[in-house]
């Protein structure tokens, strides 16, 4: 037998698959929509403490709103490892109405249905979650002692939506504790939002655009009089869709694909008279390198020249600022690493055709590690963000336990173990 099957048949056979399951099923539970965060950050505080991690620590990001983190401490001599994900999931309306009458109305409830689990939150991302700590109590069912630190934080804040919140508040306040000693730092970190056991070790950027385009009204029976902001905001949509071209030809990135820009919304209009204002609003797609400040001023140098009318205002704001004031970076490291090589290799071996290498088409909070901070990190858990933030969100149990596996096996071979 070799050194590798040998590891997956102890892990295997150490597996609690019930437990691990529970654990996963009841962070569901815990309705934690974007600003209460504070429901399941108890649940995980106290899933941490009767783990055995220590310095379990919760602390306020925003009033009321708590980051909770902790860690195992090893024996010494291996490498630090950080598991990372955001604890608030998007909003449930119209969810009951859409499951009414069956097993899956209670968008906290859990349900399991035809092998997966069932609710908001499953998959984005209470799986990638609970999967991590399970990990850690597999290593201790299965008496392997770790020579590095493992640690968790779960962080608030990271979901849109919500008035007023949606801004990383959260990952911001645990990555200043970070900077100022408070916390370790790791040496590699996975953020565990839903990749179905892919490894993404690059993740596209985004900012969003508010555009507002002012003219002057009139009535339509003399519109010579007025400033039709809806023609101009024709024009303006017209430039913007030829500069979505020109991006998208610039490069291609192998793993995220093309730079675009997306018109996503459009409103104005006049009663019986020349349209005075309207609003457009667009997302524009970065890839690694891609700077927002430029890609903005790009943006607004084409709308401004499509509108050669002096009379005709127009008004820029961004409204979705993350890591930067206009939105969020794109992140790579190495695809090439020796630790995305044995994340992928440890995932793979735990479930046949998982832990390949890809691209994250969302973005999420990894550039908080990479870009600010220097410290490599990834996208890895079960879950399929396809169906998050949708009525069908859910987790096949056979992914989730892959998970747990792949994970603790990704523990022993980048911190080492104890002889």
């Amino acid at each position: 037998m070799t050194v590798e099957s040998d590891l997956f048949g102890r892990l295997r056979a150490a597996l609690d698959g019930d437990a691990a399951i529970d654990l996963f099923r009841g962070a569901i539970h815990r309705d934690s929509i974007t600003g209460n965060e504070a429901n399941v950050v108890a649940y995980l505080a106290d899933a941490m403490r009767k783990l055995g991690l220590s310095d379990v620590t919760t602390a306020d990001f925003l009033p009321g709103r708590p980051n909770v983190w902790g860690e195992r401490k090893g024996a010494g001599g291996g490498k630090r490892l950080l598991f990372i994900g955001h604890t608030d999931v998007v909003h449930v309306d119209g969810w009951r109405e859409n499951w009414a009458g069956t097993e899956r109305e209670d968008p906290f409830g859990a349900a399991i249905v035809d092998g997966a689990i069932w609710g908001r939150g499953a998959g984005d991302l209470k799986a990638g979650i609970t999967s991590s700590l399970a990990a850690m109590a597999l290593l201790d069912a299965a008496g392997i002692q770790l020579a590095g630190d493992v640690s968790f934080a779960f962080v608030g804040d990271e979901e849109s939506g919500q008035p007023g919140t949606g801004v990383s508040a959260g990952i911001k306040d645990y990555v200043a504790r970070m900077e100022a000693g408070e916390v370790e730092r790791p040496d590699f970190v996975i953020y565990v939002e839903p990749t179905q056991l892919a490894v993404y070790p690059a993740q596209i950027g985004f900012f969003i655009t508010d555009i507002t385009i002012t003219g002057r009204s009139a009535y339509f029976g003399v519109p010579e009089l007025g400033k039709d902001a809806l023609r101009a905001s024709h024009a303006a949509m017209s430039a913007l869709w030829k500069h979505s071209e020109v991006i998208s030809a610039r490069a291609e990135h192998a793993l995220v694909g093309r730079s675009f820009l997306l018109i996503t919304g459009l409103s104005g209009g006049g009663y019986i008279a020349v349209p005075e204002k309207c609003e457009l609003s667009l997302i524009r797609k970065l890839l690694p390198g891609e700077s927002l400040d430029q890609a903005a001023a790009e943006i607004e140098a084409a709308v401004r020249g499509a509108i050669d009318d002096p009379d005709i205002a127009v008004d820029f704001s961004y409204p979705a600022g993350r890591d930067h004031a206009l939105g969020g970076t794109a992140a790579e490291i190495d695809a090439g690493s020796p630790e995305v090589a044995m994340l992928s290799q440890a995932i793979g071996s735990a479930l046949s055709g998982r832990g390949t290498i890809q691209g994250a088409p969302f973005w999420s909070e990894s550039p908080f590690f990479v870009n600010r901070l220097g410290i490599p990190a990834v996208y890895c858990a079960p879950g399929d963000i396809r169906n998050c933030h949708t009525y069908n969100e859910h987790v096949e149990i056979e992914e989730f336990l892959a998970g747990v596996i792949g994970f603790a096996a990704f523990m022993v071979r980048f911190c080492g173990t104890v002889d």
